[in-house]
């Protein structure tokens, strides 16, 4: 056998001395061998560090691969490492295997890393949907009990499980925090696109917390970023408004970073934020960073529990689960107003 390939069943075979169809029998345990066959078998699997290809077994024989497929947005955001992380060690449990891809948010990547996940059997599906991406592809895939769960956000033209964020009260929480502080001009610095459904709904909790408050909803107070380089950018004009806010509500975890950013950067110690997502170290910013906190590990472990549950033969109506959102204090959203707006 030449060094530098892989060794093959048929490497097996002849290393036994047997036939390439006693080797996969043995391996797949579908069929007679003797005890010294199989011994002598898996030796040589050892010996020659053989490694059989489950994908195209599961495909000839017509069953699952023993893989997960999940599509993320974005494989460096700590939110969506944190969820994946959670899954991986649901699924171990059951001898599972987490595959991730990311979809950049793209709808048409998206479509294109599902349809590789299916190709090869995965026995489940786990996408956070992108915007503008339509999932009816995949009912027939699920009308023959392939489990599909949404996570982070729901999708389009699919009815399935989902599991999501308290979005809308935890930001309503977080802004009701800062007016119980005296502030009247509250902005907002959402992620981008617009039509995202976390943003919307965190603009719809902070839109409420105002209305709750009898105070205006001022639209040059709400602004847009997808990146922290241009969420700094967007700190930068609320604070010059001829009005400008006395506190900022970042809608996420990159978002929060640009706006405190900006912030050390000018020199505003006057502006209290609470931001929507916790961030590394945000304890140790000066002030401590007041987040409302989502618990993906718990989003993560409830979409592979769901996720599994089907897989065992649960059949019940596709359900929304909801997982709460906690105010976490810290010093940065509790700064009151230093004199009246």
């Amino acid at each position: 056998m030449a060094a530098n390939r892989r060794p093959t069943l048929a490497d097996v075979a002849r290393e036994v001395g047997v036939s390439a169809k006693t080797v996969s029998r043995v391996l797949n345990e579908d069929g007679p061998a003797s005890a010294q066959t199989r011994e002598q078998v898996l030796a040589a699997v050892a010996r020659l560090g053989f490694q059989p290809n489950l994908m195209a077994r599961n495909i000839r024989v017509g069953g699952p691969d023993t893989t997960i497929g999940l599509v993320v947005p974005d494989l460096g955001n700590p939110f969506f490492g944190a969820v994946a992380g959670s899954i991986e060690d649901r699924v171990r449990e059951r001898g599972l295997t987490l595959l991730m891809g990311s979809s950049a948010d793209d709808p048409g990547r998206e479509r294109a890393l599902t349809d590789k996940f299916l190709a090869r059997r995965v026995s489940i599906l786990m996408v956070v949907p992108s915007v503008g991406a339509d999932h009816a592809h995949l009912r027939q895939h699920r009308a023959v009990g392939l489990p599909v769960v949404f996570v982070d956000r729901p999708g389009a033209g699919l009815v399935t499980d989902c599991v999501v964020s308290s979005n809308r009260e935890g930001a309503r929480a977080g802004v009701t925090h800062l007016v119980g502080y005296g502030h009247r001009r509250i902005g907002f610095v959402g992620d981008l696109p617009t039509r995202l459904y976390t943003r919307r709904e965190r603009l719809a909790g902070y839109r409420e917390a105002l209305r709750d408050a009898g105070l205006p909803d001022d639209r040059p107070l709400v602004a847009s970023a997808h990146d922290q380089h241009d969420a700094g950018e967007a700190t930068a004009r609320l604070l010059a408004l001829p009005d400008p806010p006395t506190a900022l509500f970042a809608g996420n975890n990159i978002v929060a970073l640009g706006v405190v950013a900006e912030l050390a950067r000018s020199g505003r110690k006057d502006v209290a934020v609470v931001a929507f997502d916790d961030v590394a170290l945000a304890e140790a910013l000066e002030p401590a960073l007041t987040v409302v906190a989502q618990n993906p590990e718990e989003i993560g472990r409830t979409a592979a529990t769901t996720a599994l549950a089907r897989l065992d033969g649960d059949r019940s109506r596709a359900r929304t689960v909801t997982v709460p959102t906690r105010l976490i204090v810290r010093g940065s959203g509790e700064q009151r107003v230093s004199a009246p707006a």
